[in-house]
């Protein structure tokens, strides 16, 4: 069951950086990611989280790794257009998969009263997984807006490639009912509307 999104509902979209283009591409040409539409609508959901007052969070990754294009020193560690974080919203700058390991983000998040979190971003089966298994581990209620999340193909230790929607599609299915709530674009775009109007009707008879 999805819940009303109110105040203490927060957006944290996770390492939408320009660098996640050449990520995908990182084995060679035969590289290829899932979800083409995903920073349409991660955008969508930003416009209308910003619209209805609701908290805003990044995470931004600056990798370990010298030859990694999410490196904070490179361009391609910049944040996509669009996705630029404005004042009075959350940012923190991690080094590992997990927004939570080595930031301030749990903490952050608690002084800003917020006890739901609905997560979108790159990528699906790395750093959203992480995030969102320790989010749901540290007792936020957890949304996973699937088809706001992209990931690439995967080839195992068997050599067998496997294709990006096969990746994604089980990292959800893995995370769905145990440590969070898959939802669709719509459903979180939805209840984002649903509680902006609740809230303009509640000022328009103070």
């Amino acid at each position: 069951m999805i819940k009303q999104f109110k105040r203490e509902t927060a957006l944290l979209l996770i390492d939408v950086q320009v660098g996640v283009d050449v990520l995908t591409h990182w084995g060679g040409p035969t590289g290829r990611r899932n979800n083409p539409d995903a920073e349409n609508k991660m955008l969508q959901l930003l416009t209308a989280w910003r619209a209805a007052k609701l908290q805003v969070a990044f995470t931004r990754h600056d990798s370990r790794e010298a030859a990694s294009p999410l490196k904070f020193s490179l361009p391609t560690g910049a944040q996509k257009p669009g996705f630029e974080p404005v004042v009075g919203e959350i940012v923190v700058e991690k080094d590992v998969n997990s927004g939570f390991i080595g930031t301030d983000l749990e903490i952050q998040l608690r002084r800003a009263n917020i006890s739901r979190l609905v997560i979108v971003g790159f990528f699906t089966n790395f750093c959203v997984e992480t995030t969102t298994r320790m989010a749901g581990n540290l007792g936020f209620d957890t949304y996973l807006v699937e088809d706001c999340c992209s990931t690439s193909n995967r080839v195992g230790p068997d050599g067998i490639d496997r294709d990006p929607e096969l990746v994604h599609a089980m990292t959800v299915a893995n995370l769905h009912g145990e440590f969070c709530t898959a939802i669709k674009f719509f459903d979180a775009l939805g209840l984002v509307a649903a509680d902006n109007a609740k809230l303009s009707r509640c000022q328009g008879n103070e």
